[in-house]
């Protein structure tokens, strides 16, 4: 079941389910490439979350009657062409999970009443799925942590987090591609640089894609340019 809003003149929201599913997370990455290769020059962004789909297009080069016309005519294939379609990439990041980068392992783990490995083994153990990139360029968020694991953010966000610091909020886990504000409980660093407007792609993610991490030692975080950030705020 699918549901079509308009948000205004140029831009529409399709609805493809009420809850973060990696399955919907593929059906909405296959509707989002059906739109750009089937209107290629009257899009201006194609923007999934993780139960929608944003569209704002050219009103003079396609019409809300003809997206709606094309969205429903696809819509019933969905589920066909995801049993068909290859899934996305498989990317591997490695991570340093120690408190110097990690300030909130060892209260992540007194939390849930299990050790700092323990929570290491639980967020490596798993293929996370993209299901939406959002909050800053770069910024993928990942579905789903063992629920050993899951937790809320900090009621108040700390002022600033160093680029790479890896974070879990709730079921969700994300790397940070850039220093920046933020209330997630950060585990670890990622040496990995996830955005450059300089680079194409400027970020190695798109939703359906499956991240793992790996873990790696503070000699090997700092080779490959990953660096120790004291100052947490």
């Amino acid at each position: 079941m699918i549901r079509i809003e308009p948000v205004s003149e140029t831009s529409l929201i399709v609805y493809l389910g009420e809850q973060i599913d990696t399955q919907l997370t593929q059906r909405i990455g296959l509707l989002a490439k059906y739109l750009k290769d089937t209107f290629p020059k009257a899009l201006i962004e194609v923007i999934p979350s993780y139960t929608s789909l944003f569209v704002q297009y050219h009103p003079r080069l396609v019409t809300y009657s003809a997206l709606y016309k094309a969205i429903t005519h696809y819509a019933p294939q969905l589920t066909q062409v995801l049993s068909d379609a290859p899934s996305g990439k498989l990317i591997t990041l490695p991570v340093y999970y120690d408190h110097e980068v990690g300030p909130d392992l060892v209260s992540l783990a007194e939390l849930h009443g299990i050790t700092s490995e323990q929570v290491i083994a639980y967020h490596i153990e798993r293929t996370y799925t993209v299901c939406a990139i959002g909050f800053a360029p770069g910024f993928a968020f990942l579905a789903s942590v063992d629920d050993q694991i899951a937790t809320p953010r900090h009621a108040e966000p700390r002022q600033k987090i160093p680029a790479g610091s890896v974070g879990i909020a709730n079921e969700q886990t994300a790397v940070y591609p850039a220093d920046s504000p933020g209330g997630w409980q950060i585990i670890g660093n990622c040496p990995t640089p996830l955005y450059s407007p300089l680079q194409d792609p400027m970020s190695p993610f798109e939703v359906g894609d499956r991240v793992r991490f790996e873990s790696i030692g503070r000699e090997q975080f700092l080779q490959q340019g990953g660096s120790i950030w004291p100052h947490w705020k």
